[in-house]
C-alpha cells in the first residue's frame, strides 16, 4: 500500500492558539459521530510540554472545525512523575469515557529526562481530563531500569493490549547523554493495571537505533504497526533522523512482530513538511478510509500532517 500525502494540515503558521510557544508533536486521533478529534502535544509559554486538541470535518479530514484554546490536562504538581510535562499518545473511547494514555515528563540530573506512562480521563466527550492516578501506570522497573514511553493500547474483546518503548540505556555522543530504546509489550484485563514481562517486539537494526511511538490497527486478520525509529547520531534533523516503519504481527502473538519498513507506504519527500523527518505515527480507520497522522521537519515544530490510503 501507499499512502497519498496530504500536507501540512495543522499549520501553526496560520492556526497557533494564543497560549502556545511551539510544536503540535504526537498527534493522536479519536474519531467522533460527526469530526476527527486530533489531540497534540504543544509548549507552552514556559517551555512545557502540554496536551491540546484541534478537530477536523469527518468528511473531509484537512478541514479545521474548532482549534481548542487552552491545555486539557494540567501537568503534576511538584515532585510528581509528569511535574516538567505531557505528551499525548493514545485516546480510546471506554464506555462513556475517553482515556488518554500519555508519556510523562520530569527532569533528571546526570541525564536529561526520565520518563514514566500515565493515564487520564474524562467524562465530558474528550474536552477536559484529568489523571486517574497520581502515579504512574507503567514505570521503571527491575528488568527496564531507565524509562517507559509512547503507550498504544487496544482493548480486543476483554483482553487489553499495550505496546510502548522501554529504554535499554543511555549512551554519550559528543559528550551528550543520548537515549536508545525499543518497542515492547504489555496486557492487562482492565486498561489499568499491566502486566509485563519484559517482551520485545521490534529489535533495533543496530546498536544504536532508537524505536518508539508505536501505533496499531487490525487488519486483513492481523495486527498492523507504523512507529517511529532513529539513529543516534545526528538524527534531530540530520542523515539519522526519524523515519516510519511497519511491522505485523498474527491476532493470536500480539508480542511476536515480523519487521519491514519497506512496507510502511511512506517516506521523506521533497516537500519542506517532511523533507528531513518523519516522526511519531499514528494511524486510525475512518469509514473506508485509513489516515496516518506524522509530524514532520523539527519534531513538528511547525504542527502536523496527514496522509491517507484507501486500501481498507
Amino acid at each position: 500500500m501507499k499512502w497519498k500525502k496530504l500536507g501540512l494540515i495543522f499549520d501553526l503558521t496560520k492556526n497557533k492558539p494564543s497560549w502556545l510557544k511551539s510544536h503540535a508533536m504526537t498527534p493522536t486521533p479519536l474519531p467522533m459521530h460527526d469530526r476527527i478529534r486530533v489531540y497534540y502535544t504543544g509548549r507552552n509559554l514556559q517551555g512545557e510540554s502540554v496536551i491540546s486538541y484541534v478537530d477536523f470535518d469527518k468528511q473531509d479530514p484537512t478541514i479545521i472545525i474548532y482549534v481548542h484554546d487552552k491545555p486539557i490536562l494540567e501537568i503534576g504538581g511538584m515532585g510528581m512523575f509528569d511535574d516538567c510535562g505531557t505528551i499525548c499518545t493514545c485516546a480510546i473511547n471506554e464506555n462513556d469515557k475517553v482515556y488518554l494514555y500519555y508519556t510523562a515528563y520530569s527532569i533528571s540530573h546526570k541525564v536529561p529526562y526520565k520518563n514514566a506512562i500515565g493515564l487520564a480521563v474524562s467524562t465530558d466527550g474528550g474536552n477536559t481530563f484529568k489523571r486517574m492516578f497520581d502515579g504512574p501506570i507503567l514505570d521503571r522497573s527491575k528488568y527496564e531500569p531507565f524509562f517507559v514511553i509512547s503507550p498504544w493500547v487496544i482493548k480486543d474483546n476483554d483482553r487489553w493490549h499495550m505496546w510502548y518503548a522501554s529504554a535499554t540505556k543511555w549512551i554519550l555522543l559528543n559528550n551528550k547523554p543520548e537515549s536508545v530504546y525499543h518497542i515492547k509489550y504489555a496486557k492487562s484485563n482492565d486498561g489499568l493495571n499491566w502486566d509485563r514481562d519484559n517482551i520485545s517486539c521490534i529489535y533495533p537494526h543496530n546498536e544504536e537505533e532508537a524505536n518508539a511511538r508505536p501505533t496499531v490497527i487490525k487488519e486483513d486478520g492481523k495486527f498492523k504497526m507504523w512507529f517511529t525509529y532513529r539513529g543516534s547520531k545526528d538524527f534531530r534533523d540530520g542523515p539519522e533522523s526519524y523515519r516510519i516503519g511497519y511491522a505485523d504481527a498474527d491476532l493470536n502473538n500480539p508480542e511476536k512482530w515480523t519487521r519491514d519498513d519497506s512496507k510502511s507506504g511512506i517516506d521523506i519527500g521533497i516537500n519542506e513538511y517532511d523533507s528531513l523527518m518523519q516522526a511519531y505515527p499514528s494511524v486510525v480507520k475512518v469509514g473506508d478510509k485509513k489516515l496516518l497522522y506524522y509530524n514532520g521537519n523539527g519534531f513538528g515544530v511547525n504542527g502536523f500532517c496527514l496522509a491517507i490510503s484507501n486500501d481498507c
